[in-house]
């Protein structure tokens, strides 16, 4: 049979599932921590979607535009628009925040610490992922002055933000609920400055982008698998004997499930913000919707693009809504709505901001920047990023970013405009 040919049939992938079985349903093990993962990774820095296909139309009337000269008392420009923008409870310098990265190789050592240090330095919110408290424990610093990696990062987020902006959000899984991650934050005196002043926050995790109705997924080697088998899922799917898969639960959610939920948030940590983190899930404007009549602080939606999380190359590929699309469905939001996936320039921010978002997130980018530069990458990343949005705001005739609307953006799907009738025609 060696001979063999399959004319218009996936050939090769067929081979190499019968060559080495479950090991094909994932990326190589051996990438896992070397490379991110969430977007078609032969498609570029940049594969059109339906997000990436909207134009920004800035009108050729802008009334805003002249309110702003009065005030003024000069022609405004780009550099007149204000940025700041309140996330989810936070003030915030920007309408961006340091997406989700927890246990993960990348975003567990060094990277992790110095994306905080600069998150800070930019005045943003930053989310710590799940799973951190149960692979690497929860430690305040011993008499050697080791602090666990949650901690770490916690602590250079707090020495280097100014007072009044930004804020620091842990999400907790149902592994991180077993270890009681939020009550050991809560009540630890190395974060009552973050809590005191109302910039510590929790993140309900019901999903993310990556693998939408899964939980998370880590390759771990074998003495770590056998230190972790008591709490997680842990199989040698992988083909490689020095590596198994650790897969964490994603969690049973219903409505009055997220309702209690957020009420056992409220109740038992009053100082703390409440966000939610969705899957795009086709039923994703309910979910959002439930949330916040529950009295969340912000729902963040993970598009189908979003996710630096190592997962099957199925759900990578084929599951979960777009981004533009989960947007689209939800429609006006009910409060503050952060979103996140692949992006990385202004162009797309603006896009999702118009669509009814409160904030983006930056997760895959913001790791990339930090590794190229651990002192400024990310620093750098956002400035460009700030200053394509601050142009682009200007150019539709607003000043704030919260000012857009689904009228500055156009789709090449939507029907044709009447044309408008020249005042000398009108009868």
């Amino acid at each position: 049979m060696s001979g063999l040919r399959a004319a218009g049939f996936p050939e090769r992938a067929v081979r190499a599932r019968a060559r080495t079985g479950t090991a094909e349903v994932f990326p190589a093990a051996q990438s896992y921590g070397a490379e991110l993962f969430g977007a078609d990774p032969q498609a570029g820095p940049r594969a059109p979607d339906a997000l990436d296909a909207l134009r920004i139309v800035p009108p050729v009337f802008m009334p805003r535009r002249l309110e702003k000269l009065i005030d003024l008392g000069r022609e405004p420009s780009y550099e007149d628009v204000d940025l700041r923008t309140p996330v989810g409870g936070f003030a915030s310098e920007l309408p961006f925040y340091l997406s989700a990265f927890g246990s993960t190789r990348a975003g567990n050592g060094d990277l992790g610490v110095a994306a905080a240090r600069q998150a800070a330095r930019l005045g943003i919110p930053m989310v710590i992922g799940e799973n951190m408290v149960p692979v690497h424990g929860y430690r305040r610093g011993g008499d050697d002055g080791t602090r666990s990696a949650l901690l770490a990062r916690v602590a250079a987020y707090a020495e280097t933000v100014t007072d009044g902006v930004g804020g620091v959000v842990v999400q907790q899984s149902t592994e991180d609920a077993d270890s009681e991650v939020w009550n050991l934050l809560y009540s630890d005196p190395g974060t009552r400055p973050l809590r005191d002043s109302g910039r510590l926050g929790f993140e309900l995790k019901a999903g993310q982008g990556a693998k939408p109705g899964l939980g998370g997924m880590t390759v771990v080697d074998a003495c770590e698998a056998d230190r972790l088998a008591g709490q997680f899922s842990v199989r040698d799917l992988l083909g490689d004997p020095g590596r198994r898969l650790r897969s964490a639960t994603p969690g049973t959610f219903t409505e009055e499930i997220v309702r209690q939920q957020l009420r056992f948030m409220r109740n038992n940590f009053p100082l703390a913000r409440t966000w939610v983190k969705f899957h795009p899930g086709r039923d994703i404007a309910r979910a959002a919707a439930t949330a916040w009549a529950a009295g969340a602080d912000a729902v963040t939606v993970d598009g189908a693009e979003g996710g630096t999380g190592w997962a099957p190359r199925v759900f990578l590929e084929e599951v979960g809504l777009p981004l533009g699309e989960c947007l689209r469905r939800i429609g006006t939001p009910g409060g503050d709505l952060l979103a996140t996936g692949r992006i990385w320039e202004g162009g797309r921010a603006v896009r999702v901001l118009a669509l009814g978002a409160t904030a983006v997130g930056l997760g895959r980018a913001a790791l990339l920047a930090v590794d190229e530069d651990p002192r400024e990458g990310l620093v750098r990343l956002v400035e460009a990023l700030a200053l394509e949005t601050r142009l682009l705001v200007s150019a539709v005739g607003q000043y704030r970013a919260a000012d857009l609307s689904p009228q500055d953006v156009w789709s090449p799907d939507a029907p044709a405009a009447s044309p408008a009738v020249p005042v000398g025609d009108r009868s």
